[in-house]
């Protein structure tokens, strides 16, 4: 089983649904031995964000309709990911920033580094508050993962990636998407959101009968 998942790194549900899609892959494999492979594929929250990105409060409370409404969501959020695990830290995140570069670097690791890229810049974005849209914070990650930072601040500089991501994200237009996390399954079967673990499961039941069947 392969699934495609389109995300954003500043998408607090899609953390939240990476975290209960491996709780899922490790259930499936334990249950039946299957393997699941994963890929990972740019999707922009926000396309008009300037490459410096903007203040994290007052571009969110803008969004929301004021600081009223952003303070709830955000304690809904962090409650969500402490039920699975997952932190947020919003009393350090001070940027929203535009994530560009780090969905270009993405396409520039070898598939098998993508997900602990995704992992490493959701954190430093969600626990640290660490502003991501900044190159030098990029490669800082990308080298405490043992990465080739020299190498790929050079690639990135030759403009690798860009056709990558928009590639990604003409095809997340072109299936119709207008919200992450995204799944896609086998190339087949769409999931929209963060779903639990079991759910994801039962998904996988009901993929795997229908080839059976």
């Amino acid at each position: 089983m392969h699934i495609s998942v389109y995300s954003d790194m500043v998408c607090p549900w899609c953390r939240i649904g990476k975290k209960n899609l491996s709780d899922a892959i490790a259930q499936w494999g334990d249950k039946t031995g299957e393997e699941v492979t994963v890929s990972y594929h740019a999707f922009l929250l926000d396309p008009s964000l300037p490459p410096e990105g903007l203040p994290f409060k007052q571009t969110m409370a803008a969004k929301m309709g004021g600081e009223h409404r952003l303070a709830p969501m955000l304690d809904r959020v962090k409650e969500a990911g402490a039920a699975v695990g997952v932190e947020f830290r919003w009393d350090r995140v001070t940027r929203m920033p535009n994530t560009v570069l780090a969905h270009r670097i993405t396409a520039l690791l070898p598939e098998d580094a993508r997900e602990k890229w995704v992992e490493a810049v959701m954190e430093a974005h969600f626990e640290y508050g660490r502003d991501i849209a900044k190159q030098e914070v990029l490669m800082e990650l990308a080298n405490d993962l043992g990465f080739d930072a020299h190498g790929l601040a050079a690639r990135l500089a030759d403009g690798e990636g860009q056709a990558e991501v928009q590639a990604d994200l003409d095809k997340a237009q072109g299936m119709g998407i207008s919200g992450v996390p995204f799944f896609v399954i086998d190339n087949k079967f769409g999931l929209s959101g963060a779903y639990p673990a079991a759910e994801f499961v039962r998904a996988f039941e009901k993929i795997a009968e229908q080839r059976q069947g």
